[in-house]
């Protein structure tokens, strides 16, 4: 039995003031209030504040790999930077390739998934399918080459592929054949995110009808905004009833559209994403998302033809830029990188007794100075 304690920490739904934590192989075992000192804590963690450690829900890659490579080596390394970065939990964010090549990356991840983790890396919490069921209008650096119209038979191939890990597939509603794909989703437990899309309001309305539960990287690769026509958009930012995700880099979604989502969403349906590549951590040069060349240069990832290409980003300096960017205090802020991914996929809330000891940690300025990662305490990226 290990224990923590800190000067506060942010739960789900609000904040325990000098917790103490007891954690058992990795899991929470106890989360009591008020530590007042005299008990045995392994742990003081002075005047920090801890939050649950970070979901990220969209991500391809990083440190010089790419998730889609599949391979044990590979995947370790990804894993072992995010932890260093907040993030506890991922889906490894397949991208539209050859469906020889989505069915090896799926088969891969899916087995990585039954080793056991690195100790203090974060873990593979399943896989989302950005692609190939989205639109050539709006397919941004997906090559057209490899789009694939939706259908509930290839979403089971996938399944099976992936021993039922797909929690998260990316879908543009309008395209023939997706509102049974995603009426299909839902019979197996993965949830639905309306993205990559030109879709219409009638045809957004109807994609949520069919069991739609969010949005991807929202105002990204999306029918803009029309005061007659308000499409996907309108829908997304209008409804109650939508988790709509942002890269908040400051790059993909300016700070005033970023204020926008944050003020229509709240602080219960907004997710921060990053997108991110395996060129994150790394310096400029080329290299890859799928089977697609990319550039890095100056923060900015593009493809060959000029087309912007994921991210560089860490979901901590995401959660850092809301705060920048709203006003949005700390524990608003984590919760939209850590509850909020967690309620849309439908997983437990991450402070129950029973779940792993993830948390983050940040300091009295409230700068992030480190994670618990199964209850293994992980310094931050230099």
């Amino acid at each position: 039995m290990t224990r923590f304690t800190a000067r506060r920490l942010i739960t789900p739904d609000g904040m325990i003031d000098r917790p103490v934590i007891s954690v058992e192989d990795g899991r929470i075992v106890k989360i009591e209030a008020h530590y007042v000192g005299g008990e045995m804590v392994a742990h003081d963690l002075g005047e920090s504040t801890l939050t649950p450690g970070f979901l990220d829900i969209h991500m391809h890659g990083a440190a010089g790999h790419d998730v889609m490579e599949a391979e044990p080596s590979a995947l370790d390394t990804v894993s072992a930077y995010l932890a260093r970065a907040g993030v506890t939990r991922y889906l490894a964010t397949t991208v539209t390739a050859s469906l020889d090549t989505t069915f090896r990356a799926v088969e891969g991840i899916a087995g990585y998934m039954r080793k056991e983790p690195l100790p203090s890396a974060a873990a593979v919490a399943g896989i989302h399918i950005e692609g190939p069921f989205v639109s050539h209008a709006k397919r941004g650096m997906h090559p057209a080459e490899h789009i694939v119209a939706p259908s509930a038979h290839l979403l089971d191939r996938l399944w099976d592929a992936s021993l039922g890990t797909i929690r998260l597939m990316t879908i543009a509603p309008e395209l023939p054949g997706a509102l049974e794909t995603i009426a299909r989703a839902k019979e197996l437990g993965i949830r639905t995110s309306i993205g990559h899309s030109n879709a219409t309001r009638a045809e957004a309305l109807a994609a949520l009808a069919a069991g739609a539960a969010s949005a991807t990287h929202t105002f990204n690769a999306m029918r803009a905004l029309d005061h007659r026509e308000p499409g996907i958009l309108g829908v997304v930012l209008d409804r109650d009833d939508l988790f709509a995700d942002i890269i908040c880099d400051g790059l993909h979604v300016s700070p005033e559209a970023v204020r926008l989502w944050f003020k229509t969403k709240g602080e219960k349906l907004g997710i921060l994403i990053t997108d991110s590549l395996e060129a994150t951590g790394m310096p400029d040069g080329t290299y890859k998302l799928g089977e697609t060349r990319i550039h890095l240069r100056d923060h900015t990832c593009t493809t060959d033809s000029g087309v912007l290409a994921g991210s560089v980003i860490t979901l901590d300096r995401a959660v850092a830029n809301l705060q920048r960017f709203t006003g949005a205090d700390i524990g608003t802020a984590a919760r939209m990188a850590s509850v909020n991914p967690a309620r849309m996929l439908g997983l437990p809330d991450p402070l129950k007794v029973g779940q792993p000891a993830n948390f983050n940690i940040f300091d009295q300025q409230g700068r992030r100075s480190g994670a618990i990662v199964r209850g293994h305490i992980v310094p931050p990226l230099e």
